[in-house]
């Protein structure tokens, strides 16, 4: 059957791209950003809608099996504990709204590990009445991609159904990433960070020697010094990730365009959810469905 889905604070869609090559059909998303739509745009079509998510009346929106949710992570981030900012916020009062209204067949909410230090915020996203829900942590983008990068899911279904964890599969090296001709900037930061003018050395990954990438941060363009990836064709042998390196640590394919800076694309793919888990997501709802219509 064909599976349906709104994907709210959707970014430029890297989560909408697992979730279509696993076949789901995206009828709605919704997005604050004005460049994460247009890159959005570009690469799946005009059904994404520019609003803050608190101001859209439930009523007025697409019919849907399933409704996902990754509303933005940083206040919930242990990362946000050193910008004073972990506070959580109330984005997830707006999911809860949604749900109780739209009554879905199937919700999926996507995050950070640390939401789960926030109880109200759980509590509303997993005892929502008449689903029976299931909470993976973490789900590693490392089973698929050279990238560390930990995630929290909830997934919640009208009937009772066993949605199985992602299966191991052969990782994408850090070495089939590489550009052979990669588009970068060497900003004065690396050489000073390297020579330990600032706290904390780079994070450097080879290639050469099987490592795989630290997570993907939205903040990237502002101090690419902070990961590196070992290149000998580059001073001091090392150099930033290029914005086509850091959508393959993604799992984003080449066809996979960013009409926007470099500086918006860092942070867009920063802020994204790796295609895998949305295929992974994607290829279980369907099973879901599917069981749900043969019964």
């Amino acid at each position: 059957m064909n599976v349906t889905v709104n994907s709210y604070f959707c970014g430029a869609g890297l989560m909408d791209s697992g979730l279509i090559d696993a076949g789901i059909q995206i009828n709605q998303a919704f997005e604050l950003d004005a460049d994460a739509c247009k890159t959005y745009r570009a690469n799946h079509g005009d059904h994404i809608k520019q609003c803050d998510i608190a101001n859209e009346l439930v009523l007025e929106q697409d019919s849907c099996d399933g409704m996902v949710f990754t509303y933005p992570c940083t206040k919930y981030s242990t990362i946000g504990d050193i910008h004073g900012v972990r506070t959580g916020d109330e984005l997830f009062l707006h999911a809860l709204r949604h749900l109780a209204i739209a009554r879905p067949e199937f919700y999926v909410v996507e995050n950070v590990p640390g939401m789960r230090a926030f109880p109200i915020v759980v509590e509303a996203m997993t005892k929502m009445p008449d689903y029976y829900v299931t909470v993976f942590c973490p789900i590693k983008s490392e089973i698929w991609l050279p990238q560390r990068r930990d995630r929290l899911i909830i997934i919640g279904t009208r009937r009772g159904f066993t949605v199985r964890p992602p299966e191991n599969s052969r990782r994408i090296t850090l070495a089939e990433i590489i550009e052979g001709e990669p588009d970068v900037t060497l900003p004065s930061a690396i050489a000073a960070r390297m020579n330990g003018a600032y706290r904390d050395l780079p994070i450097i990954s080879d290639p050469d020697k099987g490592d795989i990438a630290p997570t993907c941060v939205a903040h990237y363009a502002k101090d690419k010094s902070t990961r590196l990836v070992a290149d000998r064709r580059f001073p001091m042998g090392v150099r930033p990730y290029s914005v086509r390196e850091y959508a393959r640590l993604q799992g984003l394919k080449d066809d996979f365009v960013f009409p926007v800076s470099q500086t918006s694309a860092y942070r867009q793919i920063g802020n994204g959810v790796s295609r895998h888990v949305g295929m992974w997501i994607g290829s279980e709802m369907s099973r879901y469905m599917n069981q749900r219509v043969a019964a």
